[in-house]
C-alpha cells in the first residue's frame, strides 16, 4: 500500500462543484517520500497538530480550529490534514474528493498538507507524519482505524470527537442507533483514542436533550458544532498535558455498541409499533433512509405493489382512527395514517417514490386518484 498527498499546481482555493476539474489536475496522486516538516514550525512556538476527518460534519471541526489556530495567541497551528482517498461518489460515479478535503482547499489550506492514505498505517504515510512532529493528532468522523504506529508519534496523544455520551453507542453509528433506541438524552465525548474501540480515557463530555422530531443528518450536525466548542475549549488542557492526568477511565460494564447500519436494515414493518417505526425513520434519515412495501388497489380490483421511501413521520394525535379494513391507509389532515402493531398508528407526511422526488403526504394521495391504499 502506498501513502498519497496532493501534488501539482493547484488553486488555493475550490468549491465542490469543481472536485472532478481538481482530480484531473492533481498528477495522479503520485506516491511520495517523507519531506521535511513544514516551514512555519521552526520559525513558531504554536504546537502543529494533525486533523484526520472525512465527511462533511468534520468540516464543521475544522474550522474551529482553522479559526483558532488563527488568533495570534494561538498555542497551536493545523500541521496537516489526513482524510480518505478520493472515491466514486453520487449517481454519476466519478472520482471526487472528501467533503473535508474540498472545504480545506476552499479554505486556502495547502494542497501539500492534504493526506490520502488508503490505510493510517500505511508505511510511506507514516513516514510523512512522523516528519511533521505532530504533538497532537485530532479526530472527527475519519472512519479509519488507527493503529499502534500511528498512535505512538504524537507524544501528546491522539483526541477523538464522538457523537454520543461513553460508553454509550461506541462504534460506527452512535448517532443513528441512538435515535433508534429513542433516547430522549444524548451528547458529545472528547476522549483519548486507544487501540480498543471508542474505549479510551474521557476528557469532557457535553449533553443535550433530544426532542422527538429530530433526523439524524441534524442531530449529527449538532454534536459535531457542540464537539468543536468543546475541543477548543479543552485544547490548553491537552497541550499542556494536564488533560491526560484529568481524564476519567470508561466504566466498560456500561459499553453499548452501535454497529454500523446495513441498507438491509432500512425495510419498514408495519406489524411493529408506531414508536419504533418513527424513531427508525429518524435514525435512518439521510442514508440508507427507510423503505416500505404497500399495495394500490386500482377501481376496478387490480392490485400492485409499490416500494416507496417514507421520508418524515410523526407518531399519531388521533385517538381513534376508523379504517374500513385492518389494512387500509387512511388519509385525515395531511397526514397517510397507517395501522401499526399494537393497535398504534403512525402518521407519514413525506414520502418518494423511485426516481422521483419526495413529495407531502397530500401530494401522493392526490394521485392515487381514488385508488385504495393498503399496507403489507
Amino acid at each position: 500500500m502506498h501513502s498519497y498527498r496532493w501534488c501539482g499546481s493547484m488553486p488555493s482555493t475550490a468549491t465542490a462543484t469543481t472536485a472532478t476539474t481538481m482530480i484531473r489536475r492533481l498528477c495522479c496522486l503520485q506516491s511520495v517520500s517523507p519531506f521535511l516538516p513544514f516551514s512555519s514550525a521552526s520559525t513558531t512556538t504554536k504546537k502543529p497538530l494533525v486533523f484526520l476527518g472525512a465527511p462533511q460534519v468534520s468540516a464543521i471541526v475544522l474550522d474551529k480550529l482553522l479559526n483558532a489556530s488563527a488568533s495570534p495567541h494561538s498555542l497551536f497551528e493545523v500541521a496537516a490534514i489526513v482524510t480518505q482517498p478520493p472515491a466514486r461518489r453520487d449517481r454519476g460515479k466519478k472520482l471526487a474528493l472528501s467533503p473535508l478535503a474540498i472545504h480545506a482547499l476552499d479554505r486556502g489550506f495547502s494542497p501539500d498538507l492534504i493526506f490520502t492514505p488508503d490505510k493510517a498505517g500505511d508505511d510511506a504515510f507514516l513516514s510523512n507524519l512522523k516528519a511533521l512532529q505532530p504533538h497532537l493528532c485530532i479526530t472527527a468522523a475519519y472512519g479509519n482505524i488507527l493503529p499502534t504506529k500511528f498512535l505512538d508519534i504524537p507524544p501528546l496523544g491522539t483526541v477523538n470527537i464522538h457523537p454520543s455520551l461513553l460508553p454509550l453507542y461506541r462504534g460506527a453509528a452512535p448517532v443513528q442507533r441512538a435515535l433508534q433506541d429513542g433516547v430522549k438524552e444524548t451528547g458529545v465525548s472528547l476522549a483519548f483514542t486507544v487501540r480498543a474501540l471508542d474505549a479510551g480515557p474521557i476528557i469532557a463530555t457535553e449533553t443535550i436533550q433530544v426532542d422527538d422530531q429530530i433526523k439524524a443528518p441534524d442531530l449529527l450536525e449538532l454534536l459535531f458544532h457542540k464537539g468543536s466548542e468543546l475541543l477548543i475549549r479543552e485544547l490548553p488542557s491537552i497541550l499542556d498535558g494536564s488533560a491526560r492526568l484529568k481524564a476519567q477511565p470508561q466504566d466498560d460494564s456500561k459499553a453499548t455498541l452501535a454497529p454500523k447500519i446495513n441498507s438491509d436494515e432500512s425495510w419498514l414493518s408495519f406489524d411493529e409499533e408506531a414508536y419504533v417505526l418513527h424513531n427508525k425513520v429518524r435514525a435512518f434519515s439521510g442514508w440508507p433512509g427507510t423503505r416500505a412495501r404497500v399495495l394500490v388497489v386500482e377501481k376496478n380490483g387490480e392490485q400492485k405493489t409499490l416500494d416507496i421511501k417514507i421520508i418524515t413521520t410523526r407518531l399519531s394525535s388521533h385517538e381513534s382512527v376508523q379504517f374500513n379494513e385492518a389494512d387500509d391507509v387512511a388519509f385525515v389532515d395531511g397526514a397517510l395514517l397507517f395501522p401499526c402493531g399494537r393497535g398504534t398508528t403512525i402518521e407519514v407526511l413525506e414520502v418518494q417514490l423511485p426516481g422521483k422526488k419526495a413529495v407531502n403526504a397530500a401530494a401522493f394521495w392526490n394521485g392515487l386518484r381514488g385508488q385504495k391504499l393498503k399496507k403489507l
